[in-house]
Protein backbone atom coordinates (compact mmCIF):
# COMPACT_ATOMS: atom_id res chain seq x y z
CA UNK A 1 0.00 0.00 0.00
CA UNK A 2 1.70 3.36 -1.16
CA UNK A 3 1.60 5.83 1.80
CA UNK A 4 -0.52 8.69 2.30
CA UNK A 5 0.53 11.82 3.38
CA UNK A 6 -1.69 13.12 6.25
CA UNK A 7 -0.73 16.94 7.96
CA UNK A 8 -1.61 16.90 11.64
CA UNK A 9 -2.20 20.25 13.28
CA UNK A 10 -0.92 20.05 17.15
CA UNK A 11 -0.48 22.31 20.23
CA UNK A 12 1.64 20.07 22.16
CA UNK A 13 4.04 17.15 20.61
CA UNK A 14 1.76 13.90 20.39
CA UNK A 15 2.79 11.21 22.06
CA UNK A 16 0.38 9.10 20.38
CA UNK A 17 1.50 9.96 17.11
CA UNK A 18 5.39 9.56 17.90
CA UNK A 19 4.63 6.07 19.80
CA UNK A 20 2.32 5.15 16.50
CA UNK A 21 4.90 5.70 14.53
CA UNK A 22 7.92 4.13 16.83
CA UNK A 23 6.07 1.12 16.57
CA UNK A 24 5.38 0.69 13.26
CA UNK A 25 1.52 1.12 13.16
CA UNK A 26 1.19 4.27 10.97
CA UNK A 27 3.68 2.69 8.36
CA UNK A 28 1.27 -0.20 8.52
CA UNK A 29 -1.27 1.72 8.14
CA UNK A 30 0.37 3.28 5.03
CA UNK A 31 0.26 6.45 6.24
CA UNK A 32 2.93 9.09 6.04
CA UNK A 33 2.16 11.20 9.17
CA UNK A 34 3.45 15.13 9.44
CA UNK A 35 2.95 16.44 12.48
CA UNK A 36 3.31 20.43 12.48
CA UNK A 37 2.60 22.94 15.58
CA UNK A 38 0.13 25.38 15.85
CA UNK A 39 0.46 28.59 17.89
CA UNK A 40 -3.76 29.07 18.54
CA UNK A 41 -6.49 27.26 18.18
CA UNK A 42 -7.99 29.29 15.56
CA UNK A 43 -4.68 29.32 13.80
CA UNK A 44 -5.34 25.31 13.72
CA UNK A 45 -8.44 25.69 12.44
CA UNK A 46 -7.48 28.47 10.20
CA UNK A 47 -4.73 25.62 8.46
CA UNK A 48 -7.62 23.25 7.98
CA UNK A 49 -9.52 25.45 6.18
CA UNK A 50 -6.81 26.81 4.26
CA UNK A 51 -6.03 22.70 3.29
CA UNK A 52 -2.55 23.43 5.04
CA UNK A 53 -3.31 20.30 7.14
CA UNK A 54 -5.51 17.61 6.90
CA UNK A 55 -6.34 16.89 10.85
CA UNK A 56 -6.55 18.93 14.28
CA UNK A 57 -5.85 17.23 17.23
CA UNK A 58 -7.78 19.55 19.55
CA UNK A 59 -10.72 20.11 22.14
CA UNK A 60 -14.16 19.02 21.00
CA UNK A 61 -15.44 22.60 22.35
CA UNK A 62 -13.55 23.84 19.42
CA UNK A 63 -15.31 21.66 17.24
CA UNK A 64 -18.74 22.94 18.40
CA UNK A 65 -17.54 26.45 17.86
CA UNK A 66 -16.53 26.79 14.80
CA UNK A 67 -19.18 24.04 13.39
CA UNK A 68 -22.15 26.13 14.80
CA UNK A 69 -20.93 30.15 16.08
CA UNK A 70 -20.86 32.30 13.74
CA UNK A 71 -19.46 34.40 15.77
CA UNK A 72 -16.21 32.04 16.18
CA UNK A 73 -13.11 34.15 16.11
CA UNK A 74 -12.82 33.22 12.49
CA UNK A 75 -16.22 34.62 11.88
CA UNK A 76 -17.57 31.94 10.11
CA UNK A 77 -18.96 28.30 10.24
CA UNK A 78 -16.81 25.59 9.04
CA UNK A 79 -17.92 21.72 8.09
CA UNK A 80 -15.44 19.99 11.09
CA UNK A 81 -16.27 17.06 12.37
CA UNK A 82 -15.04 14.47 14.84
CA UNK A 83 -13.26 11.56 13.77
CA UNK A 84 -12.12 10.17 16.96
CA UNK A 85 -11.90 10.98 21.02
CA UNK A 86 -7.85 10.96 22.16
CA UNK A 87 -8.78 11.56 25.96
CA UNK A 88 -10.23 13.25 28.96
CA UNK A 89 -8.01 15.95 29.83
CA UNK A 90 -4.57 14.80 30.56
CA UNK A 91 -4.19 16.70 33.57
CA UNK A 92 -6.29 19.59 32.75
CA UNK A 93 -5.41 22.18 35.84
CA UNK A 94 -5.62 25.24 37.15
CA UNK A 95 -2.02 26.70 37.61
CA UNK A 96 -0.75 29.65 39.60
CA UNK A 97 2.41 31.38 38.66
CA UNK A 98 5.43 31.06 41.32
CA UNK A 99 4.51 35.10 42.54
CA UNK A 100 1.28 33.86 43.36
CA UNK A 101 0.32 32.14 46.53
CA UNK A 102 -3.09 31.36 46.29
CA UNK A 103 -6.18 32.09 44.22
CA UNK A 104 -7.13 35.05 46.41
CA UNK A 105 -3.93 37.06 45.15
CA UNK A 106 -5.58 36.68 41.48
CA UNK A 107 -7.43 39.79 41.87
CA UNK A 108 -6.94 42.34 39.20
CA UNK A 109 -4.21 39.84 37.58
CA UNK A 110 -3.82 38.48 34.41
CA UNK A 111 -4.87 35.15 33.36
CA UNK A 112 -3.74 33.72 30.55
CA UNK A 113 -5.54 31.65 28.02
CA UNK A 114 -5.75 30.31 24.08
CA UNK A 115 -8.51 32.83 23.23
CA UNK A 116 -11.11 33.71 25.49
CA UNK A 117 -13.79 31.96 23.30
CA UNK A 118 -12.06 28.54 23.74
CA UNK A 119 -13.27 25.73 25.66
CA UNK A 120 -10.05 25.55 27.98
CA UNK A 121 -10.99 29.26 28.74
CA UNK A 122 -14.37 27.64 30.01
CA UNK A 123 -12.51 25.59 32.38
CA UNK A 124 -10.64 28.36 33.61
CA UNK A 125 -13.41 31.02 34.20
CA UNK A 126 -15.39 28.11 35.82
CA UNK A 127 -12.43 27.03 38.28
CA UNK A 128 -11.76 30.43 38.88
CA UNK A 129 -15.55 30.93 39.81
CA UNK A 130 -15.40 27.97 42.29
CA UNK A 131 -12.68 29.75 44.06
CA UNK A 132 -14.74 32.57 44.52
CA UNK A 133 -13.33 34.95 41.54
CA UNK A 134 -16.02 36.47 38.87
CA UNK A 135 -15.60 37.94 35.66
CA UNK A 136 -13.89 41.50 36.58
CA UNK A 137 -12.03 39.99 39.32
CA UNK A 138 -9.04 39.27 36.98
CA UNK A 139 -8.00 40.72 33.56
CA UNK A 140 -7.93 37.90 30.71
CA UNK A 141 -4.87 37.55 28.00
CA UNK A 142 -4.68 35.43 24.47
CA UNK A 143 -1.62 33.47 24.90
CA UNK A 144 -2.39 31.27 22.28
CA UNK A 145 -0.99 27.44 22.98
CA UNK A 146 -0.72 25.62 26.29
CA UNK A 147 2.80 24.99 25.89
CA UNK A 148 3.48 28.67 25.37
CA UNK A 149 1.26 29.99 28.61
CA UNK A 150 2.81 27.38 30.43
CA UNK A 151 6.15 29.09 29.98
CA UNK A 152 4.44 32.35 30.38
CA UNK A 153 3.26 31.16 33.70
CA UNK A 154 6.58 30.13 34.37
CA UNK A 155 8.02 33.58 33.93
CA UNK A 156 5.48 35.30 35.67
CA UNK A 157 4.26 36.84 32.52
CA UNK A 158 0.58 35.69 33.83
CA UNK A 159 -0.61 34.82 37.20
CA UNK A 160 -2.81 32.02 36.19
CA UNK A 161 -3.64 29.73 33.41
CA UNK A 162 -5.23 26.21 32.57
CA UNK A 163 -2.53 23.65 31.84
CA UNK A 164 -2.17 19.79 30.64
CA UNK A 165 -0.79 17.13 28.89
CA UNK A 166 2.50 17.86 30.50
CA UNK A 167 2.91 21.13 30.01
CA UNK A 168 0.87 21.58 33.72
CA UNK A 169 3.70 18.80 35.13
CA UNK A 170 6.86 21.16 34.15
CA UNK A 171 5.20 24.57 35.40
CA UNK A 172 5.01 22.29 38.80
CA UNK A 173 8.18 21.65 38.63
CA UNK A 174 9.33 25.42 38.45
CA UNK A 175 7.72 26.81 41.03
CA UNK A 176 4.55 26.95 39.71
CA UNK A 177 1.41 25.64 41.95
CA UNK A 178 -1.64 23.37 40.33
CA UNK A 179 -4.84 24.60 42.50
CA UNK A 180 -7.85 22.52 40.85
CA UNK A 181 -8.52 20.24 37.85
CA UNK A 182 -11.26 20.01 35.18
CA UNK A 183 -12.74 16.48 36.93
CA UNK A 184 -13.88 18.79 40.01
CA UNK A 185 -16.92 20.07 37.03
CA UNK A 186 -17.98 16.88 35.39
CA UNK A 187 -17.23 14.14 33.07
CA UNK A 188 -14.82 16.00 30.26
CA UNK A 189 -13.23 14.92 27.20
CA UNK A 190 -10.40 17.00 26.38
CA UNK A 191 -8.91 16.20 23.05
CA UNK A 192 -10.42 14.61 19.40
CA UNK A 193 -8.82 13.81 16.21
CA UNK A 194 -10.78 16.48 13.72
CA UNK A 195 -10.92 17.02 10.03
CA UNK A 196 -13.22 18.74 7.45
CA UNK A 197 -16.67 17.14 6.31
CA UNK A 198 -15.36 14.81 3.21
CA UNK A 199 -16.91 12.22 0.96
CA UNK A 200 -13.76 11.27 -0.85
CA UNK A 201 -13.70 7.86 0.36
CA UNK A 202 -9.93 7.48 0.23
CA UNK A 203 -9.08 10.65 2.51
CA UNK A 204 -12.16 9.32 4.87
CA UNK A 205 -10.29 5.82 5.08
CA UNK A 206 -6.89 7.58 5.27
CA UNK A 207 -8.46 9.13 8.57
CA UNK A 208 -10.13 5.89 9.74
CA UNK A 209 -6.49 4.40 9.74
CA UNK A 210 -4.95 7.25 11.45
CA UNK A 211 -7.15 7.24 14.46
CA UNK A 212 -7.09 3.25 14.43
CA UNK A 213 -3.19 3.55 14.96
CA UNK A 214 -3.74 6.22 17.43
CA UNK A 215 -6.18 4.02 19.52
CA UNK A 216 -4.14 0.91 19.08
CA UNK A 217 -1.29 2.80 20.91
CA UNK A 218 -3.88 3.98 23.83
CA UNK A 219 -4.72 0.63 24.09
CA UNK A 220 -1.16 -0.61 25.09
CA UNK A 221 -0.59 2.92 26.62
CA UNK A 222 -3.56 1.66 28.91
CA UNK A 223 -2.95 -1.84 29.46
CA UNK A 224 0.77 -0.95 30.74
CA UNK A 225 2.67 -2.11 27.44
CA UNK A 226 4.38 0.77 26.51
CA UNK A 227 5.70 2.41 30.05
CA UNK A 228 8.69 2.67 29.10
CA UNK A 229 8.44 3.74 25.95
CA UNK A 230 6.43 6.50 27.45
CA UNK A 231 8.49 7.78 29.75
CA UNK A 232 11.14 8.07 27.22
CA UNK A 233 8.77 10.16 24.88
CA UNK A 234 7.93 12.16 27.20
CA UNK A 235 11.20 13.17 27.93
CA UNK A 236 12.40 14.13 25.07
CA UNK A 237 9.34 15.47 23.21
CA UNK A 238 7.81 17.12 26.43
CA UNK A 239 11.03 18.00 28.01
CA UNK A 240 10.09 16.60 31.27
CA UNK A 241 12.03 15.21 33.69
CA UNK A 242 12.11 10.85 34.61
CA UNK A 243 9.77 12.00 37.47
CA UNK A 244 7.31 14.13 35.52
CA UNK A 245 7.56 11.96 32.71
CA UNK A 246 6.31 8.93 35.10
CA UNK A 247 4.07 10.93 36.32
CA UNK A 248 2.53 11.38 33.06
CA UNK A 249 2.14 8.30 31.87
CA UNK A 250 0.19 7.53 34.85
CA UNK A 251 -1.62 10.56 33.81
CA UNK A 252 -2.58 9.24 30.60
CA UNK A 253 -3.48 5.54 32.12
CA UNK A 254 -6.20 7.49 34.41
CA UNK A 255 -9.38 6.70 33.63
CA UNK A 256 -11.01 9.97 34.83
CA UNK A 257 -8.27 11.84 33.19
CA UNK A 258 -6.21 10.03 30.96
CA UNK A 259 -6.73 8.27 27.57
CA UNK A 260 -10.41 6.84 26.04
CA UNK A 261 -8.97 3.44 23.79
CA UNK A 262 -12.21 3.31 22.57
CA UNK A 263 -12.47 6.69 20.50
CA UNK A 264 -15.82 7.42 21.43
CA UNK A 265 -17.68 10.42 22.46
CA UNK A 266 -19.51 10.16 25.66
CA UNK A 267 -22.83 12.28 25.41
CA UNK A 268 -21.97 13.30 29.34
CA UNK A 269 -18.81 14.79 28.03
CA UNK A 270 -20.53 16.92 24.95
CA UNK A 271 -22.94 18.00 28.19
CA UNK A 272 -20.31 19.09 30.37
CA UNK A 273 -18.51 21.12 27.48
CA UNK A 274 -22.04 22.55 26.48
CA UNK A 275 -22.73 23.50 29.95
CA UNK A 276 -19.89 25.26 30.66
CA UNK A 277 -20.14 27.86 26.93
CA UNK A 278 -23.86 28.62 28.42
CA UNK A 279 -22.57 29.64 31.70
CA UNK A 280 -19.45 31.84 30.81
CA UNK A 281 -20.37 32.17 26.90
CA UNK A 282 -24.27 31.67 26.24
CA UNK A 283 -25.44 31.11 22.71
CA UNK A 284 -29.18 30.14 21.09
CA UNK A 285 -26.73 28.41 18.32
CA UNK A 286 -25.93 25.87 20.70
CA UNK A 287 -29.71 24.68 21.73
CA UNK A 288 -30.31 21.32 20.59
CA UNK A 289 -26.88 20.67 19.71
CA UNK A 290 -26.82 17.48 22.01
CA UNK A 291 -29.61 15.81 19.74
CA UNK A 292 -27.64 16.64 16.69
CA UNK A 293 -24.23 14.68 17.62
CA UNK A 294 -24.40 12.39 14.17
CA UNK A 295 -23.89 15.37 12.57
CA UNK A 296 -20.56 16.43 13.61
CA UNK A 297 -19.37 13.07 15.26
CA UNK A 298 -18.79 10.67 12.74
CA UNK A 299 -20.15 6.89 13.20
CA UNK A 300 -17.48 5.14 14.45
CA UNK A 301 -16.77 7.52 17.01
CA UNK A 302 -20.30 7.84 18.74
CA UNK A 303 -21.11 6.03 21.82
Amino acid sequence: MPDVQLKVGTFTKSLLIHLARESGLLQTAGLDVRESSVTSSPDQFRSLADGEIDLAITSPDNVLAYRFLSKNPLGRILPVEIVSAVDRGLGLSLCLAPSIKGTDDLRGQIVGVDVAQSGFAFVAFELLKRAGLNDGDYEIAALGSTPRRATALINNECAATILNAGNELRAQSAGCTIVSSVSEIGPYLGTVVAAFHTEDSEKMAARRRFADALLETSREIVAGERNPEVVEAAMSLLGLSEADARAHCECLRDQTNGLVPSGRVDPASITTLLELRHTHRPSAELEGVLDRLPEFIIEQALE
